[in-house]
């Protein structure tokens, strides 16, 4: 794997990953919004996939948009599940403002694995986005007022620790296949995508499943599945996490900005 962070400069958090023959490059928007009638104390996050057409010869026309829904609709419910991302954090004033991230995820090469993929880039993007910190926060005449800092250095950073990742499990023949290539992907009858969440007492849990693929599953299978997803998920997250520390550290010192090779074999 290839992470770079902070290659947007107009985006509050950006990352582009390579995987394999897979590209995936996401850019992150901090903008102020309403928080939801029935989560007052919460923020927002939208996700946005757009897969070039360029990608892949599968892609040419309209055919990427299902994939892109389908990717879009597993990481909103995988980031909106209550063991998963803290959205309280984006909250200014419960009922009143609150931070909106929108997620735009460009798919600039497809070479499998593309679930995995987008939830890695995703994660390094948000690790990477800034919000201005908000110094006044004031109702006046029932309308609310926010004075936001000036200062471009002085902003807040996301907590990502309990982010999720999407792991794909792929059934081929009777083993359970990870990481999968676009061929492995064509050899595969049925697939299972995962989003695994680290908790803050340290241990994983399942946050969203989706299934693709005409075959059928055994429960047996389902659960060898879930287990090497969350072990999968587990490693990966805590790869990723201490390669974008140590990443953080280096910008800190003055080293310059470097891109991450292979963070994890």
């Amino acid at each position: 794997m290839e992470l770079e962070t902070d290659i947007v400069v107009h985006a509050s958090g950006s990352a582009r990953l390579r995987l394999a023959n897979t590209d995936i490059l996401v850019g992150v928007k901090a903008e102020i919004d309403t928080p939801h009638p029935d989560r007052p104390n919460e923020g927002k996050i939208d996700f946005f996939i757009d897969c070039s057409a360029n990608a892949t010869p599968q892609f040419e026309g309209r055919g990427g948009e299902q994939l892109a829904t389908e990717i879009s609709n597993t990481l909103a419910k995988a980031y909106e599940s209550q063991k998963a991302f803290d959205l309280s954090s984006l909250c200014i004033m419960a009922k009143h403002q609150c931070w909106k991230l929108y997620v735009d995820v460009l798919v600039l090469e497809c070479g499998g694995n593309l679930f995995d993929a987008v939830s890695l880039a995703v994660k390094g993007a948000l690790y990477n986005t800034r919000i201005p910190r908000v110094s006044t926060a004031m109702l006046d005449g029932g309308s609310m007022d926010l004075i936001l800092t000036d200062d471009p250095y002085d902003c807040e950073r996301l907590d990502v620790s309990t982010a999720p990742l999407l792991v794909t499990v792929c059934k081929i023949g009777d083993q359970c296949v990870v990481d999968p290539s676009a061929e492995e992907e064509e050899c595969s009858a049925v697939s299972v995508v995962v989003g695994v969440t680290n908790r803050p007492d340290g241990k994983r849990c399942v946050s969203t499943v989706r299934t693709s693929g005409e075959g059928s599953i055994h429960m047996d299978t389902l659960k060898k599945c879930f287990d090497l997803a969350i072990s999968a998920g587990a490693s990966l997250d805590k790869a990723l996490i201490s390669a974008l520390k140590d990443d953080e550290t280096r910008n800190t010192q003055g080293l310059g900005k470097r891109k991450i090779y292979g963070f994890l074999k």
